[in-house]
């Protein structure tokens, strides 16, 4: 049976967890002071909310852990019915030789403002024997009511050279080699989010222990520099239907979908050769397109759309 590694490489306690020194500090010493208030972890995707929370049980409950703590995607569940069951429910019981319990709600910027205000007054009513830590991406779909009660750590995405280090490590750990082309084209797919570094290299390990830049890309769902800028080249100067063609073959040869295309363009728009004011129209574009797509757009006619956008663009 094939090991998960975000799983099996997750850190277990606060000591260990990657990039984030100046929350974890602030955790530890809550932890030492066996003082947890509520707390809110902001910030993007893979960058160590909920490993931090866990390791923060771990340290403080040690094996009885699990009896203390419960685990809720808001995602899920994200109606009112989490909350007054599940939630409150497990907030009822009494701590196992401890003073109170902790309540993790990940992803809890997807519950409806009727269930922020009803776990509103959970975390009043159950203060006393309940601490509650949420992860969001976004902070501001939090009403303020429940900020106010809270501690807020706002998570950045990890530096290129912290997940160097990571990729090196791990390749070392699992048995793999990664060329310099490739920790390049990694750092550059996954924009500082650990859990798809992570994903990317087992995905690529099991074919080869030799990890290229073509393997890289090829399991990544994304376009190389060469190519995004070689059909963004052929828009600018007005070739829409060589640019289209091209662009429609690696879609459907990489399995690509809109999302990612929009994706590897802003990632390579700001090394364009084209003036500032240029940039700045294709950002408003970029945006827009986005929002259809993710309204529901069909991502063939939206992509084709932008293409044909850029190709007006003065240069």
């Amino acid at each position: 049976m094939i090991d998960i590694w975000t799983e099996k490489h997750r850190p277990s306690t606060l000591e260990d967890v990657i990039g984030q020194e100046e929350i974890t500090e602030r955790l530890e010493a809550f932890v030492e002071n066996d003082s947890i208030p509520h707390m809110l972890f902001a910030g993007p995707a893979g960058t160590g909310k909920t490993t931090s929370a866990v390791a923060l049980v771990k340290d403080l409950y040690g094996d009885q852990w699990k009896q203390n703590f419960i685990e809720t995607n808001a995602s899920d569940d994200r109606g009112i019915n989490v909350v007054r069951e599940k939630i409150k429910n497990f907030a009822r019981t009494k701590p196992v030789n401890a003073d109170y319990k902790i309540i993790f709600l990940d992803e809890a910027d997807a519950l409806t403002k009727d269930a922020q205000q009803a776990l509103r007054r959970t975390m009043e009513q159950y203060s006393d024997n309940c601490r509650f830590i949420m992860s969001c991406n976004y902070s501001s779909k939090i009403i303020d009511p429940i900020q106010s009660r809270c501690a807020i750590f706002r998570f950045n995405r990890l530096p290129e050279k912290r997940v160097r280090e990571y990729i090196t490590n791990l390749g070392e750990k699992e048995g793999f080699q990664i060329s310099e082309e490739a920790i390049k084209a990694v750092m550059r797919v996954s924009s500082g989010d650990l859990r798809r570094v992570t994903n990317i290299l087992q995905t690529a390990a099991i074919k080869t222990d030799k990890i290229e830049e073509e393997d890289v890309y090829g399991v990544a769902a994304s376009l190389r520099p060469e190519e995004i800028n070689r059909i963004l080249e052929k828009s600018l100067n007005g070739d829409f239907i060589k640019a289209r063609e091209e662009l429609a073959d690696l879609m459907i040869d990489r399995g690509l979908d809109g999302q990612d295309i929009i994706e590897s363009i802003h990632r390579e728009m700001f090394e364009l050769d084209i003036p500032d004011q240029a940039k700045l129209e294709l950002m408003e574009h970029l945006g827009e397109f986005e929002f259809r797509i993710a309204e529901g757009g069909s991502s063939d006619m939206q992509i084709e759309a932008l293409l044909a956008k850029i190709g007006n663009l003065e240069n």
